[in-house]
């Protein structure tokens, strides 16, 4: 299995997702608007991510998992690298939409090639490895973000992320041909699989669950850096270098999966993770001094994977015979949410500030958090599989 190249795929994605968290107030002064308004450049890449999982997803699972991520890593160097050239927000926007719908072909695809290849008793930990990348960009994508674009400006950024998409792409597609990479005959849309999703009481559960845990978990999480900016006149690098250390807590969480969830439980997981989170986001509307942010980012990313690949882990099972269409869907409402809840955090900060936004997000945060215990509480174990059948 090319975990290595799947995982610098991740990485490409994930570090696209969020290089502009620490450039908001950079965006917002260069076009001259205000750091909510400029905030549209996170959902113009999050949305599309989501939506066009609903088209990449199927094709994934009729030419190839491999095959489509070669394409949309294409089209990610491509779209990318435009960035760099936009005169205007709205310009921007659009270009970010065009990154993040080929961004969709990247990690649920490696994720439903990574399940149909592992048993699910290991597959939460393979995942696990396998989101070291994803972490890593996680991880980088501040300092990237915070260091290019205070000494080169943030147009740069979008040419390091194409440079790089580019090596990848090309390594991928030396490999390609010694890879194994089914594909399934059928048609290139096969709504019966969207339909079956969403005709099991199981499968609507876990894509709302997935969908609100988006909105309130990660909703806040790209205005962080412009609160830093803001509270605490921190550089576009400085805030950069704070926000790595959710990716270092996301790096923790790859490690300790392993020997906990035996222990915790996929029901424990999602209490200590909420929780710590939780915990984390009252912290941060209680300091008066930027050193804190340091151990709240670190315990915000440990908390949200600690949750979030409980969640991850049982989408895998919810179309065993289709799983690129089954994470497509996991994906697709999980930025769907995340979109939503950008878009309403901005709107709480312009009403309200940026620390009573916060509060409010840590309670969002505890009510999923518990519903999420109920949900999963039944049982510890996988959710019940579907028999496996050919594609249709």
């Amino acid at each position: 299995m090319p975990l290595g190249l799947l995982a610098a795929a991740g990485f490409l994605a994930m570090a696209c997702a969020r290089v502009m968290d620490p450039l908001l107030a950079a965006i917002a002064a260069d076009f001259r608007v205000g750091v909510p308004a400029a905030s549209i450049v996170i959902a113009a890449f999050t949305l599309p991510y989501g939506l066009n999982q609903l088209v990449l997803g199927p094709l994934g699972d009729r030419f190839g998992k491999l095959r489509v991520m070669l394409a949309a890593l294409a089209g990610f160097v491509l779209f990318t690298g435009l960035c760099a050239t936009a005169a205007n927000l709205p310009m921007l926007v659009l270009l970010r939409a065009l990154s993040g719908a080929m961004s969709a072909g990247m990690i649920p695809a490696a994720m439903a090639y990574i399940a149909d290849a592992v048993p699910y008793e290991l597959r939460q930990i393979t995942i696990s490895r396998y989101m070291t990348g994803n972490v890593m960009g996680l991880t980088l994508a501040g300092p990237i973000g915070g260091i290019i674009g205070e000494f080169l400006g943030w147009r740069a950024v979008f040419l390091v992320l194409a440079a790089a998409g580019a090596g990848v792409s090309t390594l991928l597609a030396l490999r390609l041909r010694a890879l194994p990479d089914p594909r399934h005959p059928g048609p290139l849309f096969n709504p019966g699989n969207y339909l079956t999703l969403a005709g099991r009481r199981t499968s609507r559960l876990l894509l709302l669950a997935t969908a609100a845990e988006g909105a309130v978990t990660t909703g806040a999480f790209p205005f962080l850096a412009p609160f830093l900016h803001q509270e605490f006149a921190l550089s576009y690098a400085a805030a950069g270098v704070i926000l790595a250390f959710f990716g270092i807590g996301a790096f923790l969480y790859t490690r300790v999966a392993t020997p906990l969830l035996p222990r915790l439980g996929e029901p424990g997981f999602i209490l200590a993770g909420g929780g710590m989170m939780v915990v984390c986001l009252v912290l941060a509307t209680l300091l008066h001094g930027w050193g804190g942010f340091v151990a709240l980012e670190t315990g915000l990313g440990l908390g949200y994977y600690l949750l979030h690949g409980v969640l991850q882990a049982r989408a895998t099972e919810l179309l065993p015979h289709a799983r690129s269409t089954a994470m497509a869907s996991f994906a697709f409402m999980l930025f769907f949410g995340q979109s939503i809840g950008a878009m309403l955090f901005a709107m709480g900060i312009a009403a309200a500030g940026y620390r009573w936004s916060l509060l409010a997000d840590a309670a969002l945060v505890l009510a999923v958090t518990l519903a999420l215990y109920r949900l999963a509480a039944p049982t510890a174990s996988a959710p019940a599989r579907e028999p496996r059948r050919p594609q249709q």
